[in-house]
């Protein structure tokens, strides 16, 4: 007997690309049966009117083990999250996949090594603006070899984060990925509001290494320049690059306060005090003067600020490409704190995309979402309704699921979303007609 079963869904396969109403079996944490019939089990789902979906996979996150940032991703249906992003990861891998299966988690982590933030560091650069010597290339070489060979899914840049990193540097860590067959996301190290520059430099970066390059959070890269900015990366793919990019809901975007890209030359260039707002701290929901400004950087460098660009059209047109996967780019908040896209992104992403807009297909959100990342990240047991593959599911209500966060000037950045019925990470029941079962079903991914 199945030890769970979910009968008369709309089961949607992202790989076959195709759906049908049928059921699916669950045994010892994989998927054991899909029919068109109905089965029986220890506990039977009716999964009438619902989506029956592979568990969403968030291929930009920063979860890297904080539990009420796993809480929140589970509720949006994130069942694998891809923590590492942007420069910022666990530099000893095998130290970190322990450490979490050992506790246990919410749902699968995988993890990139960080580049621009964790291995410059560990090499002793302190300074942001200053590139790496010979010496500390080599060890950065190393400690990329190491982490790989220790399960990381990748290598992550985070180049506006250390501006005057060299190609020197970049280019040896990069070659190091390519090597093992690994992907490289970017951060890349936008200038301005209209600089495609920086663009340039990501897909050189893969035409001169030969490593995959996924593009992170590109609607707050290019927002203002989108059109010519899918342009570039259509070329790039029609030259023969592997190149692909993910996008947030929003045009909207959050880091600290503390961190080159709100250093005072970037605010003297071009950036807007007014268009600052706290997401963090005791000053949560104020817009930044000049005084605020100062006394965040200089005593609370780790203050959550989004910057508010506007209209949200750039989203769907990135969103709308077929190598575009939607991601969370989710942190860890106190609870109350923090951007809406923690809590509110896969489902504003299938309310817009699928069912207001009618942007994209059901079929094609869910590939975006699940199958699409999975193969990106090497990842051959997730994103699939496949027999044998790993039980991780996602019950929805295509009807009526919405987000419910809003910006912390407003509303409650962390709000829990509507119309996720049921998830299951590994075969186990981790969220139940919506309630949080407080689950330690996930484990690390470890790429071989």
């Amino acid at each position: 007997m199945f030890d769970v079963v979910i009968n008369n869904g709309t089961l949607v396969d992202p790989e076959l690309k195709t759906s049908f109403k049928g059921s699916l079996g669950i045994k010892d944490g994989k998927l054991a049966e899909i029919t068109t019939g109905e089965l029986v089990g220890i506990k039977n789902i009716n999964a009438s009117g619902l989506i029956v979906s592979p568990g969403f996979i968030d291929i930009h996150g920063h979860v890297d083990g904080e539990d009420y940032c796993g809480e929140l991703s589970l509720r949006q249906g994130i069942t694998t999250t891809i923590g590492g992003n942007c420069g910022l990861s666990p530099i000893n891998m095998n130290t970190f996949f322990e450490e979490q299966d050992r506790k246990g988690f919410v749902i699968n982590q995988a993890e990139l090594v960080g580049h621009s933030m964790s291995l410059r560091k560990a090499v002793g650069i302190t300074d942001v603006y200053s590139a790496a010597n010979k010496e500390q290339i080599c060890k950065m070489q190393y400690l990329t070899e190491k982490a790989l060979g220790e399960g990381a899914c990748g290598l992550s840049l985070g180049l506006e984060y250390a501006p005057n990193s060299s190609l020197e540097e970049i280019y040896a860590v990069c070659i190091i990925a390519d090597k093992h067959n690994r992907p490289i996301t970017i951060h890349t190290r936008t200038s301005s509001d209209h600089d495609l520059n920086s663009l340039r430099e990501a897909i050189e970066i893969s035409r001169v290494t030969g490593a995959a390059v996924l593009i992170s959070h590109f609607v707050y890269q290019y927002n203002a320049v989108m059109d010519k900015a899918l342009e570039i990366v259509d070329k790039a793919i029609e030259d023969g690059l592997n190149i692909k990019i993910d996008s947030g809901l929003y045009n909207d975007w959050a880091t600290s306060i503390g961190t080159a890209i709100f250093c005072e030359n970037n605010v003297n260039q071009g950036l807007c005090l007014n268009k600052m707002l706290v997401a963090s701290g005791k000053y949560k929901g104020e817009r930044l003067n000049k005084k605020l400004y100062k006394e965040l950087r200089a005593g609370n460098p780790c203050e959550c600020i989004i910057y508010c660009t506007g209209s949200n059209e750039s989203v769907y047109k990135a969103l709308d490409k077929n190598y575009a996967m939607p991601s969370s780019d989710i942190g860890p908040y106190k609870k109350g704190e923090g951007h809406p896209q923690i809590s509110g992104t896969f489902p504003r992403y299938f309310r817009c995309m699928v069912r207001e807009r009618k942007e994209i297909s059901l079929i094609e959100a869910v590939r975006k979402a699940t199958f699409l990342p999975a193969e990106t990240m090497g990842l051959k047991q997730k994103g699939r309704i496949k027999k044998g593959s790993d039980a991780d599911i996602v019950i929805f209500d295509i009807d009526t699921i919405k987000d419910k966060s809003d910006f912390p000037d407003v509303g409650v950045p962390d709000r829990n979303p509507e119309g996720i019925k049921y998830v299951f990470v590994n075969g186990r029941l981790a969220l139940d007609g919506g309630i949080f079962k407080n689950s330690t079903a996930g484990r690390t991914i470890r790429t071989a």
